[in-house]
């Protein structure tokens, strides 16, 4: 058993992993000024609070996005575990090749989702990942991580507008009983939710045409419950898709890290 935990700009998530089997989630809130000492707190009530998470691990793992968290992240983890969590980042072997401009700029994120759609699914496939941003990962038919696009999350877009505009209020994400809206909320819902699903079917109908055959179409994040169900294309929700990427990578350098001691 080893605990997979993904450090995003809005929340962090931990995942209890046997194998590529998730036991349990659980989502903290990211406070760049928590200590180590205080996450370890945190943590260790989410272990109490659910009997889906495990208190013995075998070793631990961490991909951020937010580097002034890693090591505190790590720290907490350690002190938790008995183990020094092992790092997505240079040096850890993934497997995957990755054919864009700069490797080192890719987000350790995008690398575990990629790892385990190339595992679980048909290639070429499209990655679409809704947090904070909403991200667009491509792999080609042999599995290879082509590039993708960055766009504003939903969240942020929504806040944006309400922060400057006088008139504009904040709203749930929720998709309206119609197209058309009939009053602001509506409006706004309807452009949220049905304008994503807009954008995200017409980048998928682009970037197919770029591979020039379909694709495995894969959405994960927080958001893309709120937005998938109204896309028309066929859209595989995976939820857990970043933490068994993250498993499978653990596992790769375990192993390779077993058979150099073993030579």
């Amino acid at each position: 058993m080893i605990l997979a935990v993904d450090i995003g700009n809005t929340n962090i998530v931990l995942g209890c992993l046997d194998g590529n089997t998730v036991c349990g989630t659980a989502r903290l809130a990211t406070a760049p000024r928590r200590t180590e000492h205080e996450y370890a707190a945190f943590i260790r009530q989410v272990f109490d609070f659910s009997d889906q998470f495990y208190t013995d691990f075998d070793g631990a793992i961490v991909s951020s996005v937010v580097p002034p968290l890693t090591y505190v992240l790590c720290e907490a983890i350690r002190m938790l575990t008995g183990h020094t969590p092992l790092v997505v980042g240079a040096g850890v072997k993934t497997g995957l090749n990755i054919r864009i401009d700069n490797p080192a700029q890719l987000g350790s994120d995008l690398v575990a989702t990629a790892v385990a759609a190339a595992a679980d699914y048909p290639t070429p496939a499209v990655i679409i990942d809704m947090g904070t941003a909403t991200t667009i990962t491509v792999l080609d038919g042999a599995g290879d991580f082509l590039g993708g696009a960055i766009i504003p999350g939903l969240s942020v877009s929504l806040t944006a507008l309400a922060s400057n505009t006088s008139q504009l209020p904040r709203i749930p994400i929720e998709a309206p009983k119609h197209v058309i809206g009939t009053n602001t909320i509506a409006c706004m819902q309807s452009g949220a939710v049905f304008g994503a699903a807009s954008m995200l079917d017409g980048m998928i109908d682009r970037i197919e045409d770029e591979l020039g055959r379909p694709a495995s179409i894969i959405a994960t994040g927080g958001l893309s419950g709120s937005v998938i169900p109204y896309c028309r294309h066929e859209i595989k929700l995976d939820d857990t898709l970043l933490l068994r990427g993250l498993g499978k990578i653990y596992e790769k350098n375990r192993r390779d890290a077993a058979h150099r001691r073993s030579r």
